[in-house]
């Protein structure tokens, strides 16, 4: 998972340029998964008003909406759109088949959050003059839940399935904070500062209370 062999996106070097700005903290790359499913950013939740009365932009029009958009802010909407996207499938399974009624009650209101955050990173896609097409699909990146993940996790029951999202979503919170703190100290967009700084925050509420949930100090070490 942890290699910066990086896949030739539409948006490589907006990827390259946020990947940059991570391995100097510390973060990994992406390498290929091929179980993963093609997805689009519009997946797991509805899209928002404007995100369905904006007509797709022109080639003209999509380089200057995204004029005032550094590699950094490019590269970390692009990541973190999908990262959402695929907590919430797990949040779900989580909300409905977590052994543990803390679990399930702290899935329901994070996978709210979630889908709220999408909201707003979908009509900044829309701003930025990108595509609402998910670059990584197909693609492990630290952090990302995979379809892989959710297969194991459909397959396990009780204790073990609390175990497996416990640890999924704790990897998802921590890795989606690192890049939002690189887009904050990187990133060019006013706006796309001020969203990265409200995913941060958010974060490390819940990764608190996370750490509090029974069972969550044997499962995660």
């Amino acid at each position: 998972m942890n290699r910066m062999n990086l896949p030739k996106l539409p948006h490589r070097a907006a990827v390259l340029g946020l990947l940059g700005v991570l391995a100097l903290t510390g973060a990994a790359g992406c390498s290929s998964a091929a179980d993963s499913a093609p997805r689009t950013t519009a997946d797991s939740a509805p899209r928002t008003a404007e995100a369905r009365t904006s007509a797709p932009p022109s080639a003209t029009g999509s380089a200057s909406a995204s004029a005032s958009a550094s590699a950094t802010d490019v590269g970390w909407v692009q990541l973190m759109t999908p990262m959402n996207q695929q907590a919430v499938k797990l949040l779900t399974l989580a909300a409905e088949r977590a052994d543990e009624p803390r679990l399930r009650a702290f899935a329901v209101r994070l996978r709210a959050d979630q889908e709220a955050e999408l909201d707003r990173l979908r009509p900044l896609l829309t701003r930025m003059g990108l595509p609402l097409t998910d670059v990584h699909a197909g693609h492990d990146m630290p952090g990302m839940v995979t379809e892989r993940d959710l297969t194991a996790a459909r397959a396990a029951e009780g204790p073990a399935f609390d175990r497996l999202v416990l640890a999924g979503i704790r990897d998802h919170l921590r890795q989606s904070a690192q890049v939002s703190r690189s887009e904050i100290t990187a990133g060019g967009r006013a706006d796309a500062r001020e969203l990265a700084r409200a995913l941060v925050t958010a974060r490390e509420t819940f990764l608190a209370e996370l750490a509090r949930l029974p069972g969550a100090e044997r499962a995660l070490g």
